[in-house]
C-alpha cells in the first residue's frame, strides 16, 4: 500500500494535468451520494415480513462462532444487537439453542481480556477470536449497550452472574466516566505512557510482590498469569476456568477462594490507580448520554438499587440544563460550552432515556419532555417525500447530501431508535400520528432488514415490537407504596422485551393495588386485557403466557 504522502503527490499531479476529468468525477460522486440519501434504498411501502426475526436468527446462525462465542473471526466486536435478537427469538419460540448462544458468548466475553477483570467495563473489541487481547480503549456506547444486554440475559436466565457483570459496568461508569455535574464522558484511550494497554497488564513478579507468594499463586492460576505473559511479555488478566475449579485444584474451600479473590482484586486495583491513566475524552455527548441513562434505569429496574436511578436522573437533568436550548437539543458539551445542532441520534436516544425514566418514576415531566422532542424530531428530521428520518436537521449547515442512517454502526441506527421511541409514545398516548410515522419508517427500511440482518439488528428488534405488539402493564396504586414496589420488582425480574409500564392511581373498579395486562396488537391501542389481578402467580402467567 502506498504511503499517504505518495497518494497526495499523485492526487496533486492528476489535478494539475486532468482538471476537467477530476471535476466531472467529483460531480458524479456527489450525484451518487445525493441519490442514495434521497431514499433509493428504501422499500417504498413494503410490508414487514412476519418471519423477519426467525429469518434474522437463521442468518446469524451461519456467522456464529461455536468455539469462542460471538460472530465471525478476529477482530471480534461484541455485536450487541445481534445477541439481543437471539434473546428475543428464544423468548418468542422457547429456542434453547438461541439462548445458549447468548449466554455462552456473554460468558466468554466477561471471562476474557476484553473485560477489565479488576475495574469492570469492556474494552472496544478483541484483536483475536477468543476475546483475550483487546484494543484497550473503553467506549461509553459499548458499555451502555452491553450492560443492558447483561441485565436482560439475567432476566431471561435468572443467573446472578449476568446481573453481576451489568452492575460492575455501571460501577465502572460511576467511578471513571461520570462528570461531577452528572453527565457521562465519552471514551478512555488505549494508551498510557506511550504504550497500548500498559495501564491494564501485569507481570507475575508484580503479583508476588503485591499479594504474597500464596495468594499470588492462587490469583495467577485464576487469571492465567505466567512469567512469560500473554501480551508483549506481560499479562492481560482473564479467567479460563471457574473459580470453583481453581479452588478444587489448589485444595481450598470455595468460600476461602472467594475471599482471596476479593482481597487480591482490591489490592491490585488500588495499586493500578497509582499508575498513569489513559487519556479520558471528557466531551459529554447527548446521544451517548441517552444510551447510558437507559442503562442505569435498566440497572435500577432489575436490582432496585436507588443510586442507579439517581445517577440516571442527574444525567438527564444535566442534558436538559446544558444541552437543551430554545426547544432544541445540542450535540456536545465540554469546558462549560455546549455547541452544535443535535443530530438524529441525539434526539432519539435521549427520547428513549426519558421514556425509560418515565416508566421508572411516573414523573410526568419526563413524558412531557419526550413529546416536545418528538414534535421537534418530526418537524426537523422527517422526510416528507420518501419517509424516514435524516441524520441532520432542516436548518443544519448545507452538506453534499442528507443521509438517512438505517444500519447499526458502533451505536444503534438513528432511524431504528426513532421508530422505537415513536411506537412507545403511541402506546402511551394512543395518538395515531406517532404510530403512522413509526410504521412508515419500518416499511422504508424493511428490505434493508431482510438483506443485512447483521447490520440492522436494532431495526429487526423494533419490527419484533411492531409485529408482536407490546404487553401493556398497568399497575393500579401509589408508586411509592410497598405493594406497587413489590409488583415492579417482581415484573422486572422477568424478561419481557416488548412491554409498556404504567402506574395509575387505584380506582373503585380497579380495587388496587392490582395489575392489569393487555396484549396489544400491532395496529391498535386496544387488545386483549386481563381483569385487574392481585395474585402474583396469575400475574406472572399473564405476563409470560405460560
Amino acid at each position: 500500500m502506498p504511503g499517504f504522502p505518495t497518494i497526495l503527490e499523485e492526487v496533486a499531479e492528476v489535478f494539475q494535468k486532468r482538471q476537467e476529468d477530476v471535476a466531472k468525477t467529483a460531480i458524479d460522486v456527489q450525484n451518487r451520494i445525493s441519490h442514495l440519501s434521497e431514499g433509493s434504498f428504501v422499500s417504498k411501502g413494503r410490508k414487514i415480513d412476519p418471519d423477519i426475526l426467525a429469518l434474522s436468527v437463521k442468518h446469524l446462525e451461519r456467522l456464529f462462532d461455536s468455539t469462542h462465542g460471538g460472530f465471525g473471526s478476529a477482530p471480534k466486536f461484541p455485536s450487541t444487537p445481534s445477541l439481543d435478537l437471539l434473546l428475543r427469538f428464544a423468548d418468542q419460540t422457547g429456542d434453547t439453542t438461541a439462548l445458549s448462544r447468548v449466554t455462552y458468548t456473554l460468558g466468554k466475553m466477561a471471562w476474557g481480556g476484553i473485560y477489565d477483570q479488576l475495574g469492570g467495563g469492556f474494552h472496544r473489541y478483541s484483536t483475536d477470536a477468543q476475546w483475550l487481547v483487546p484494543h484497550f480503549e473503553k467506549m461509553l456506547y459499548d458499555n451502555a449497550q452491553l450492560s443492558q444486554l447483561y441485565f436482560s440475559t439475567y432476566q431471561a436466565t435468572r443467573q446472578n452472574f449476568y446481573v453481576q457483570i451489568g452492575e460492575e459496568i455501571l460501577e465502572y461508569v460511576v467511578r471513571e466516566m461520570t462528570d461531577p455535574q452528572g453527565g457521562f464522558y465519552s471514551t478512555q484511550d488505549a494508551d498510557s505512557e506511550g504504550a497500548e494497554g500498559l495501564f491494564f497488564v501485569w507481570t507475575a513478579q508484580e503479583m508476588d510482590l503485591l499479594l504474597g507468594e500464596k495468594n499470588a499463586a492462587f490469583l495467577c492460576r485464576y487469571y492465567g498469569v505466567t512469567p512469560n505473559g500473554n501480551f508483549e511479555g506481560k499479562n492481560i488478566l482473564s479467567t479460563a476456568r471457574p473459580l470453583s475449579v481453581v479452588c478444587q485444584e489448589i485444595g481450598i474451600a470455595f468460600c476461602d477462594g472467594q475471599e482471596i479473590l476479593r482481597e487480591g482484586n482490591a489490592i491490585l486495583l488500588r495499586e493500578r490507580e497509582k499508575r498513569v491513566k489513559p487519556f479520558r475524552d471528557e466531551k459529554i455527548l447527548t446521544n451517548l448520554n441517552g444510551l447510558m441513562i437507559s442503562a442505569f434505569v435498566k440497572g435500577y429496574q432489575v436490582t432496585r438499587k436507588k443510586p442507579y436511578l439517581i445517577v440516571a436522573q442527574k444525567a438527564a437533568g444535566f442534558i436538559l440544563e446544558h444541552l437543551y436550548k430554545e426547544g432544541r437539543l445540542l450535540r456536545t458539551f465540554k469546558n462549560n460550552t455546549a455547541k452544535l445542532n443535535g443530530y438524529l441520534d441525539d434526539y432519539t436516544y435521549f427520547m428513549h432515556a426519558l421514556l425509560d425514566l418515565y416508566e421508572a418514576t411516573m414523573a410526568s415531566h419526563y413524558f412531557d419532555q419526550t413529546c416536545l422532542l418528538a414534535t421537534c424530531l418530526v418537524d426537523q428530521f422527517w422526510d416528507d417525500t420518501e419517509g424516514g428520518f435524516f441524520f441532520t436537521s432542516d436548518d443544519h449547515e448545507k452538506l453534499i447530501a442528507r443521509q438517512k442512517p438505517f444500519t447499526d454502526q458502533s451505536v444503534p441506527s438513528g432511524n431504528a431508535t426513532a421508530a422505537s421511541a415513536l411506537f412507545r409514545l403511541f402506546h402511551l398516548t394512543h395518538d395515531q400520528r406517532w404510530f403512522d410515522l413509526a410504521e412508515k419508517t419500518l416499511h422504508c427500511f424493511s428490505q434493508a432488514m431482510e438483506e443485512n440482518t447483521y447490520a440492522t439488528g436494532n431495526f429487526v428488534a423494533v419490527a419484533d415490537f411492531y409485529l408482536r405488539g407490546p404487553k401493556e402493564i398497568t399497575i393500579f396504586g401509589d408508586i411509592a407504596s410497598v405493594a406497587v414496589e413489590t409488583f415492579l420488582a417482581r415484573i422486572h425480574q422477568l424478561y419481557i422485551p416488548n412491554k409498556i409500564i404504567r402506574v395509575m392511581p387505584a380506582t373503585p373498579t380497579s380495587a388496587g393495588p392490582a395489575v392489569m395486562i393487555c396484549q396489544t396488537g400491532p395496529a391498535t391501542a386496544g387488545g386483549t386485557c386481563s381483569m385487574p389481578l392481585t395474585d402474583w402467580e396469575k400475574i406472572k402467567t399473564a405476563l409470560l403466557g405460560r
